[in-house]
């Protein structure tokens, strides 16, 4: 038997390989798709490269779980080649783009998992994290929800697809060689076991290792959802105004009490409301009669200088921090401001309780919210400040399979509009001289 590769590398910066390892149905394409989606938020580029897929290109039609059977040499053949075809396509990612890698297969020998560490020592200095999903409470409803709607079963019954998947199970089973605390206590790794009741982590090597295994331990299954909405229209609002704290006006007050009704109408289990520090947040609350959790972190971004201010008057007075900001929203920050971006590492906490957490109401802010749904929605750093999070409606999300379905309920209230779509054609050089010479104080 090929003993594991023990050698390991320290280098900053360098590139992580995330290693899923289980049985089919363990949960593994789930936590694969949901940590990519936290590191890209995050702003740490990564990419899901997932084995199955590679498979199903190139077996087209599948029939049975025949193919997978340990003393099929095509099957076997064929699916070694799948892995190496996924391998080589990590490697130029790495060398081209340079980012972080979820590698989201079975990984279940040994000797599959050396090939791995063997690539990743021989091309580049990688950090490589094993990730381990043992939890036989989520196989049924797995096999259920998620395998039955994939292309492998198309046009087959729920019964003799169940049976099937079953079989395939058991086809890994005899040649399955979990990480071992032994054999394996040079490696990194986290398990994760019973649905996320207990975790085992051996020798985390660096900083993104540590949020990995940090947000890893705080995510579960348990069917909830996450209402998010803003608060009411405030006074500021209908002039025109960004940022303040400004009260709600007649309308927006109108609003929070449509949304009590709306929230006593849903009966939600055991539901937790959180607000901003911020007055037309917490009199939206108030207005539901039940506790609420107030956060500083929810807070509206920061717009610097040009609190209170009104568009026209940004434009006006500072053209080139107009321009700037139109030119590149998410990076952009308000002189002694908040940009999204800064915005994204704060609310980084609200996320990780997000996921801990059951059913919640967040009433938050324009940017705030257009950050957490991006987080849910799996939505660029180039979409983010765009997305639409129009005053007196509700988002919905229901954490399902491999994303999140969304609800839009709109309360009748009229409310002002105060989305401004993504301008085209940006150019700072045609800005007058002038222009260029009028900058807000900065620090």
């Amino acid at each position: 038997m090929m003993q594991p590769c023990t050698e390991t590398f320290c280098m900053t910066n360098c590139p992580t390989l995330i290693v899923a390892v289980g049985l089919p149905a363990r949960g593994k394409t789930y936590i694969s798709k949901k940590l990519t989606r936290y590191l890209n938020w995050i702003g740490v580029p990564t990419k899901e490269f997932n084995v199955g897929q590679y498979r199903r290109e190139c077996v087209k039609i599948y029939k049975s779980f025949e193919f997978f059977r340990p003393d099929n040499e095509e099957g076997l053949k064929i699916r070694k080649q799948c892995a190496l075809a996924a391998l080589n396509d990590v490697r130029q990612y790495l060398s081209v783009e340079g980012g972080h890698v979820v590698f989201d297969a079975t990984n279940t020998t040994r000797e599959r998992r050396v090939t791995i560490m063997r690539f990743c020592f021989f091309t580049f200095l990688i950090s490589i994290l094993f990730l381990l999903s043992s939890n036989p409470k989520v196989i049924a409803e797995n096999i259920v929800q998620v395998k039955l709607g994939s292309p492998d079963y198309t046009d087959r019954n729920t019964e003799e697809a169940i049976q099937d998947f079953m079989k395939r199970i058991k086809c890994y089973e005899n040649s399955y060689q979990p990480l071992d605390e032994n054999l394996d206590r040079e490696l990194s790794y986290i398990k994760i076991m019973d649905v996320g009741q207990r975790y085992l982590v051996n020798r985390v090597l660096d900083h993104i290792q540590s949020r990995i295994v940090y947000y890893l331990m705080n995510i579960h299954i348990t069917p909830r959802s996450i209402y998010l909405c803003r608060h009411g229209e405030s006074d500021f609002n209908v002039r025109g105004h960004i940022g303040g704290d400004s009260g709600l006006s007649p309308r927006g007050k109108e609003f929070a009490q449509c949304l009590g009704r709306f929230i006593q109408d849903q009966n939600i289990k055991d539901l937790k409301v959180w607000t901003s520090q911020m007055k037309r947040t917490i009199q939206t609350a108030e207005a539901l009669g039940v506790p609420y959790e107030q956060w500083k972190t929810l807070n509206e971004i920061d717009a610097g200088v040009c609190e209170e201010m009104v568009y026209e008057e940004i434009q006006e007075h500072y053209p080139l921090e107009f321009a700037l900001r139109d030119q590149d929203k998410y990076r952009y920050r308000y002189p002694k401001g908040e940009s999204y971006e800064d915005l994204v590492q704060r609310l980084e906490p609200v996320i990780m309780e997000l996921e801990r957490q059951e059913n919640v109401l967040v009433i938050c802010h324009q940017a705030v919210m257009r950050c957490l749904l991006a987080y849910f929605l799996d939505k660029s750093a180039e979409e983010l400040p765009y997305l639409k999070c129009p005053l007196h409606t509700v988002l919905k999300l229901t954490p399902v399979a491999y994303g999140c379905k969304v609800e839009s309920i709109y309360l009748n209230v009229e409310a002002v509009n105060t989305h401004r779509d993504k301008p085209e054609n940006v150019d700072i050089s045609r800005l007058p001289e002038e222009a260029l010479l009028t900058v807000p104080p900065h620090y």
